[in-house]
């Protein structure tokens, strides 16, 4: 269940403005609002999770699909030399909730 307070759970669940680039019933994938890279990307699951080992079988393997769509997105439209997909945990989990990078790498 989303949780109000979380700033990934409103941004996943839209209840802040997000550029939204793809959506499904459990991850929503925004553009990040401070790129590292051009399409950079974040997928958040719609429920709160704080980290990786939290996710349930179903939202994780729903990441790792929008991973991938997304990383053929960004190969489509900015032909780069490389694709970074990365999530940080623990302290470095800025949202604390779970979210994964999808960017060039450029």
């Amino acid at each position: 269940m989303a949780n109000r307070m979380c700033l990934g759970c409103q941004l996943a669940n839209k209840m802040i403005d997000t550029n939204t680039i793809y959506e499904n019933d459990y991850v929503t994938c925004i553009l990040d609002i401070e790129p590292l890279n051009e399409g950079h990307v974040l997928i958040l699951p719609k429920q709160h999770y704080y980290e990786l080992d939290d996710l349930d079988d179903i939202t994780a393997n729903e990441i790792m699909k929008a991973s991938i769509l997304l990383k053929r997105l960004i190969q489509t439209q900015f032909n780069p030399d490389g694709i970074t997909i990365i999530q940080n945990g623990v302290e470095f989990n800025d949202l604390s909730h779970y979210h994964m990078h999808v960017f060039d790498s450029n």
